[in-house]
């Protein structure tokens, strides 16, 4: 393997690590402002109240 393939190896790994942690930062965010809506709403569009409490308290692995 070349070092620039090399090199674009590692950038590119480095940023799609970037981009999930950013993903599952803003799936915990997203999961506690639902939180803060009426059983009623979350029912209506498909949500459970336990599941977002789960997603909300994750951490990172």
């Amino acid at each position: 393997m070349s070092t620039i393939s090399a090199r674009r190896g590692f950038f590119r790994s480095a940023v799609n690590a970037l981009i999930e942690a950013r993903q599952r930062e803003a799936s915990r965010y997203v999961s506690g402002v639902l939180l803060g809506f009426d059983d009623e709403t979350l029912k209506a569009h498909g949500y459970d109240r336990e599941e977002l409490r789960k997603t909300a308290r994750s951490r990172y692995v």
